[in-house]
């Protein structure tokens, strides 16, 4: 399984990579990744490159990708080049009309992609008070709603609860629940 992860320093990218790592070592599987690249300290373009299975290098290539995380919708758009034919994106999405789009569109079509938008700005706006510290959290739930990368929802769960600082954990799990509710069809 690859994964893509990108958006913009201080989206937790960092986080949610350690909690797939996390879950896929507590299941005995191989975690391969790359650093963090980008302006991460400056709210610059941050993508991470993730693997779980036997692969030699951290790099995933243009058109392997089984998942693509964007906590930024246009680092989504920008980063669509990755998913292989059939992969799955989930997209922090705050203009839901750049789907819309009709070449997007052809391109997500010819190459099977199955596209989650996710409003998780604006959740976290009205539900949890504007703490987009914690969209992170909620893209993993989206994720384990969407049934893509393979594992549980109460094994990323866990982890999330494991893995976030503990006076972060209540919010970091309202957050992981609301990203999971958001996904209208569940696979």
């Amino acid at each position: 399984m690859q994964f893509i992860i990108v958006g913009i320093g201080g989206q937790g990218i960092l986080f949610a990579s350690r909690v797939l790592g996390h879950v896929a070592l507590s299941k005995g599987l191989h975690v391969n990744g790359s650093e963090v690249h980008g302006m991460s300290q400056r709210g610059g373009s941050v993508i991470s490159h993730f693997k779980i299975g036997s692969y030699a290098s951290p790099l995933v290539r243009a058109k392997e990708a089984d998942i693509l995380l964007a906590f930024e919708q246009g680092e989504g758009l920008r980063n669509f080049h990755f998913l292989k034919k059939g992969g799955t994106a989930l997209v922090n999405t705050d203009r839901p009309e750049a789907f819309s789009d009709p070449d997007l569109v052809a391109f997500l079509r010819a190459r099977e992609v199955r596209l989650y938008p996710v409003e998780g700005t604006r959740l976290l706006r009205e539900k949890m008070g504007g703490r987009f510290l914690f969209l992170n959290a909620l893209i993993l739930g989206a994720l384990a709603a969407s049934g893509a990368s393979g594992f549980e929802a109460v094994d990323l769960k866990k982890a999330v609860a494991e893995l976030a600082p503990a006076r972060f954990r209540e919010e970091n799990l309202k957050a992981f629940e609301l990203g999971f509710e958001a996904l209208p069809e569940r696979s």
